[in-house]
């Protein structure tokens, strides 16, 4: 009997998709490595400033936001493989920028300060604009209808596996040789971002959808907009996530709550960073056994309401062992809701507008985590660090009963409907 025969491995047996997933888990490493990196550099190396890191978030969500308008248009219009190829092809010069930045034996930027730092982040958004748009619309040509929600689920397994072990190799490498440090994580980024290309490649080019009316540029860059807000239970999912992610960035402060709360050094980063990328793919193995159907939007409400919860226990926290802890399920509830949003978009969205709503998407969700990023900073300046931390939790859980209020029927929901 074969590994791939049971349902939720079955997925695997599309070589095609098996490719897609390697491709996801190394581009997640490399990306999550390298902003951790650049992070703890900007924290450690210049300032120990929470605002700041909240800034690196802003750095990053501000071209993420203005140019998806744009790239949700390209994922519709230019052929997703291509744009894939480009765009991971990009992320790997900026490494080998970074690299010569960190590197002891050249000045090449270093005088720049941090400003060269942002200024690669800068560049990494508008970049991941265009991935973002396209990872999805190009998975969903891979695998067929029916194994919508299972891709989502491994999509997602993917993306936390690599988002575990990026902060973790940041962390150790940057923590405990000094020898190594910032330029060795940037080398790593580069092997890893060729892997992600390599395998790429190694999936056949996709035929574009047809598109069935002629649009103006304007017209084709907003669509995606317009049918977000046309569709009720979209948008309730989007705007659950948006502002949830929004509020409860707690993950942006964990350099500065690992150095001031529980008084340890940047090797611990690494780990507690990772705790809820390590929460995300334990459930991933229960959503793969028993993947949301007819009570998707129960389960999506409830986890962004305990998401909210174990937010608030963390920032209480002052052992490292219980605030990894409620960061490992912070994100093992999280991923419910990943999981849903992905499936909704896959199942509703029609094929030749997947790339302009996986841009609005992008827009809800992507840069969220950025701008919720600048907001933890912001609001751990003006309340203090814990406090900061404990706001966001109580405005997640806010957020949910608003939303629940505003369209009752997102809790009924039933996926299997649409498959």
């Amino acid at each position: 009997m074969s590994l791939f025969d049971s349902q939720s491995l079955s997925i695997f047996k599309i070589k095609e998709f098996r490719f897609f997933f390697y491709a996801r888990f190394f581009l997640t490493l490399a990306i999550q490595m390298q902003m951790s990196t650049i992070s703890l550099q900007i924290y450690y190396e210049h300032t120990r400033e929470e605002l700041v890191l909240g800034l690196i978030g802003l750095a990053e969500a501000v071209p993420f936001v203005i140019s998806s308008f744009f790239s949700g248009h390209v994922a519709d219009t230019v052929n997703r493989r291509k744009v894939l190829l480009s765009g991971i092809f990009a992320l790997f010069c900026g490494s080998v920028l970074l690299y010569f930045y960190s590197a002891p034996f050249t000045s090449f930027l270093k005088d720049t300060g941090m400003f060269a730092l942002f200024g690669v982040v800068f560049l990494f958004g508008i970049i991941r604009s265009f991935l973002a748009a396209t990872t999805h619309p190009f998975m969903s040509q891979i695998v067929p209808r029916n194994q919508y929600t299972n891709s989502a689920t491994w999509n997602s397994t993917a993306w936390h596996v690599g988002a575990i072990l990026g902060p973790v190799l940041a962390g150790l490498i940057y923590g405990y040789n000094n020898s190594l440090n910032a330029e060795t994580c940037y080398i790593i980024n580069g092997i890893l971002y060729l892997l992600a290309l390599a395998f790429i490649f190694r999936i056949s080019p996709k035929p574009m959808p047809v598109r069935e009316v002629k649009e103006t540029l304007y017209q084709s860059m907003t669509s995606g907009l317009k049918f977000v807000f046309k569709n009720k239970m979209v948008l309730s999912a989007l705007s659950l996530d948006l502002f949830a992610v929004l509020f409860g960035g707690a993950v942006a402060l964990i350099p500065a709550f690992t150095d001031k709360i529980l008084k340890l050094g940047p090797e611990a980063y690494g780990l507690l960073r990772t705790a809820p990328a390590v929460g995300a793919v334990l459930m991933a193995v229960i959503l793969a056994i028993k993947p949301p159907g007819k009570k998707a939007g129960e389960a999506l409400l409830w986890s962004v309401i305990l998401f909210g919860v174990f937010t608030i226990l963390f920032a209480l926290s002052t052992n490292y062992w219980l605030a990894f802890t409620m960061l490992l399920l912070t994100g093992a509830f999280d991923n419910i809701s990943v999981v849903v949003r992905h499936s909704i978009l896959q199942l509703m969205t029609p094929d030749n507008m997947r790339g302009r709503v996986a841009a609005v998407n992008s827009i809800f969700i992507g840069s969220s985590n950025e701008i919720g990023a600048f907001e933890s900073g912001v609001a751990a300046r003006l309340m203090g660090l814990v406090p900061s931390i404990v706001f966001g939790g109580i405005m997640t859980i806010g957020v949910v009963l608003g939303i629940h209020k505003l369209n009752p029927d997102l809790k009924k929901m039933d996926l299997t409907k649409y498959q």
